[in-house]
């Protein structure tokens, strides 16, 4: 049975150290900065697409790569549950409204692929509806590689000892619980249902114009620094020369007094509280 499950390389250290993968980390976000500069410079649209089990840290990946990007031209796309209107739509219609211009980047959160895992799976979409993605999306991508958008797809992939841990650790963190639903819990009884879709979706989708790239995840840290240094590999983007910009002097006071601090509404000061050992603990519901 394809269970997923992964024994370590020989000589490779079960966790990349947190200080190195700080550091590597920081040089491909400044590698993202310059790589979004050409997009920018030179009108390219590009989609990257994050798809994967739940729990396999596609969210964690999407936010360190966006992390130091301009929010005005690239942005996150994870969309909620089609509406009345749009499951009266093409399918592919609804993600079409949200591709790139030029000079963009775009980041599916879960994306089309939604009908080959989830909508399939639990029985959301009919075996009729299935074939007819697995027979167009291949021609959809197609569509959008020919037109020029540059397509990058992430597979994400964990083992299921993994994911469950990673379950347990979401029910426990108050802050994290919100990621946990109903429908994740019941994907680790349907795991091999997951694991046949999947095969599947592979082997219609992962086409020479649109290949799959699979990013290994139990560890959350080199699956980030490899996720995003392949995807670097892959754009063709040089360092664009940004004019030389310098501080200009500050002007003389011509006068101008600040009004009075009583005649504004200022937010209380947590942060001393805290240092004198005074702050009360915020009221849980």
């Amino acid at each position: 049975m394809n269970r997923e499950r992964r024994t370590e390389e020989p000589g490779r250290p079960d966790r990349l150290p947190r200080a190195l993968y700080e550091q590597e980390l920081f040089r491909l976000q400044t590698e993202l900065v310059k790589m979004q500069e050409w997009v920018r410079a030179e009108g390219v649209r590009l989609v990257v697409v994050f798809e994967g089990r739940d729990a396999a840290g596609k969210g964690g990946a999407i936010k360190r790569v966006t992390e130091h990007l301009n929010p005005r031209l690239a942005r996150v796309v994870a969309l909620p549950k089609p509406t009345e209107r749009e499951r009266g739509q093409w399918y592919f219609q609804r993600y079409t409204e949200h591709l790139p211009a030029a000079g963009e980047i775009v980041f599916f959160d879960r994306s089309w692929y939604n009908r080959a895992g989830v909508e399939h799976v639990m029985g959301f979409c009919s075996p009729r509806e299935h074939r007819r993605f697995l027979q167009q999306c291949p021609v959809f991508e197609r569509l959008l590689v020919e037109d020029g958008i540059l397509l990058r797809k992430y597979w994400f992939s964990v083992s299921d000892a993994v994911q469950e841990q990673r379950f347990r650790n979401r029910l426990e963190d108050p802050t994290r619980r919100w990621k946990l639903s109903e429908m994740d819990l019941e994907s680790i009884t349907r795991w091999e249902s997951y694991s046949r879709a999947k095969d599947e979706m592979f082997v219609h989708t992962d086409t020479s114009e649109a290949p799959w790239y699979v990013v290994e995840s139990d560890d959350k840290r080199s699956s980030r620094v490899n996720m995003i240094a392949h995807l670097l590999s892959t754009i063709p983007y040089h360092e664009i020369p940004r004019p030389e910009l310098t501080l200009p002097p500050r002007p003389a006071s011509t006068g101008y007094e600040r009004p009075a601090r009583d005649l504004q509404t200022y937010v209380p000061d947590h942060a001393g509280a805290l240092l004198r050992g005074t702050a009360g603990t915020a009221s849980t519901p």
